[in-house]
Protein backbone atom coordinates (compact mmCIF):
# COMPACT_ATOMS: atom_id res chain seq x y z
CA UNK A 1 0.00 0.00 0.00
CA UNK A 2 1.35 3.41 -1.10
CA UNK A 3 1.97 5.60 1.90
CA UNK A 4 2.52 9.70 1.58
CA UNK A 5 4.14 9.70 5.09
CA UNK A 6 4.64 7.60 8.31
CA UNK A 7 0.67 6.45 9.23
CA UNK A 8 -0.88 8.39 5.88
CA UNK A 9 -1.15 5.35 3.51
CA UNK A 10 -4.08 5.33 0.91
CA UNK A 11 -5.30 2.39 -1.59
CA UNK A 12 -7.50 4.59 -3.77
CA UNK A 13 -6.35 7.60 -6.17
CA UNK A 14 -8.95 9.69 -7.79
CA UNK A 15 -9.30 12.17 -10.32
CA UNK A 16 -12.19 15.00 -9.99
CA UNK A 17 -13.48 16.67 -13.02
CA UNK A 18 -15.35 20.08 -11.98
CA UNK A 19 -16.95 23.05 -13.20
CA UNK A 20 -19.11 26.23 -11.97
CA UNK A 21 -22.70 25.95 -13.92
CA UNK A 22 -25.02 28.43 -13.97
CA UNK A 23 -28.75 28.76 -12.51
CA UNK A 24 -29.98 30.77 -15.72
CA UNK A 25 -32.47 29.51 -17.87
CA UNK A 26 -33.84 27.29 -15.34
CA UNK A 27 -30.09 25.81 -14.55
CA UNK A 28 -29.76 24.39 -18.06
CA UNK A 29 -25.85 24.38 -17.69
CA UNK A 30 -26.09 21.53 -14.85
CA UNK A 31 -28.96 19.73 -16.86
CA UNK A 32 -26.69 19.33 -19.75
CA UNK A 33 -23.69 18.49 -17.98
CA UNK A 34 -25.41 15.91 -16.17
CA UNK A 35 -26.67 14.82 -19.46
CA UNK A 36 -22.67 14.49 -20.64
CA UNK A 37 -21.72 12.71 -17.42
CA UNK A 38 -24.56 9.91 -18.22
CA UNK A 39 -23.21 9.64 -21.83
CA UNK A 40 -19.77 9.50 -20.76
CA UNK A 41 -20.59 7.27 -18.10
CA UNK A 42 -19.97 4.08 -20.25
CA UNK A 43 -16.07 5.30 -21.18
CA UNK A 44 -15.22 5.70 -17.44
CA UNK A 45 -16.91 2.76 -16.19
CA UNK A 46 -14.64 0.76 -19.07
CA UNK A 47 -11.23 2.29 -17.62
CA UNK A 48 -9.06 -0.66 -16.08
CA UNK A 49 -9.47 -0.07 -12.01
CA UNK A 50 -12.15 2.08 -12.30
CA UNK A 51 -13.79 1.38 -7.95
CA UNK A 52 -16.99 3.87 -7.86
CA UNK A 53 -17.67 7.28 -9.88
CA UNK A 54 -19.12 9.80 -7.72
CA UNK A 55 -20.99 12.96 -9.30
CA UNK A 56 -21.50 15.87 -6.60
CA UNK A 57 -23.67 18.63 -7.16
CA UNK A 58 -23.84 22.17 -5.11
CA UNK A 59 -26.86 23.97 -5.25
CA UNK A 60 -25.53 26.62 -3.21
CA UNK A 61 -22.38 27.20 -5.08
CA UNK A 62 -23.21 26.01 -8.24
CA UNK A 63 -20.48 22.92 -8.27
CA UNK A 64 -20.56 19.92 -10.24
CA UNK A 65 -18.37 17.88 -9.97
CA UNK A 66 -17.49 14.37 -11.35
CA UNK A 67 -14.60 12.07 -9.25
CA UNK A 68 -13.68 9.06 -9.72
CA UNK A 69 -12.27 6.59 -8.08
CA UNK A 70 -9.28 3.94 -9.25
CA UNK A 71 -7.45 1.19 -7.55
CA UNK A 72 -3.86 3.03 -6.64
CA UNK A 73 -2.16 0.08 -8.05
CA UNK A 74 -3.76 0.84 -11.55
CA UNK A 75 -3.69 4.50 -11.29
CA UNK A 76 -0.51 5.13 -13.57
CA UNK A 77 -1.53 3.21 -16.47
CA UNK A 78 -5.13 5.65 -16.69
CA UNK A 79 -2.20 8.60 -16.43
CA UNK A 80 -0.17 7.52 -19.03
CA UNK A 81 -3.22 7.23 -21.23
CA UNK A 82 -4.03 10.74 -20.64
CA UNK A 83 -7.05 9.55 -18.80
CA UNK A 84 -9.48 9.20 -21.16
CA UNK A 85 -12.19 10.26 -21.76
CA UNK A 86 -11.50 12.91 -19.53
CA UNK A 87 -10.11 15.48 -22.50
CA UNK A 88 -13.23 15.05 -24.73
CA UNK A 89 -15.15 15.26 -21.52
CA UNK A 90 -13.83 18.65 -20.23
CA UNK A 91 -13.99 19.93 -23.87
CA UNK A 92 -17.60 19.18 -23.98
CA UNK A 93 -18.59 20.22 -20.66
CA UNK A 94 -16.50 23.49 -21.42
CA UNK A 95 -18.81 24.32 -24.69
CA UNK A 96 -22.04 23.94 -22.62
CA UNK A 97 -23.48 28.13 -21.78
CA UNK A 98 -23.13 28.63 -18.61
CA UNK A 99 -20.26 26.51 -17.65
CA UNK A 100 -16.88 27.92 -15.98
CA UNK A 101 -14.24 27.13 -14.46
CA UNK A 102 -13.99 23.69 -15.82
CA UNK A 103 -11.00 22.61 -13.48
CA UNK A 104 -9.07 19.11 -12.03
CA UNK A 105 -7.60 17.74 -9.40
CA UNK A 106 -5.69 14.69 -8.63
CA UNK A 107 -6.02 13.01 -4.74
CA UNK A 108 -5.63 9.78 -2.68
CA UNK A 109 -8.55 8.65 -0.38
CA UNK A 110 -8.76 5.85 2.33
CA UNK A 111 -11.72 4.57 4.39
CA UNK A 112 -10.55 5.85 8.05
Amino acid sequence: MPTIVEGVDFDTVAREWRCKWSADNDKASLAAAQALLVKTKPEIDAVKGVKEVKRIVCGGCHDFKVIIALDAAVYGDWEAQEFSPEKAFLEALGSIPGISNVETQTFTFMTA
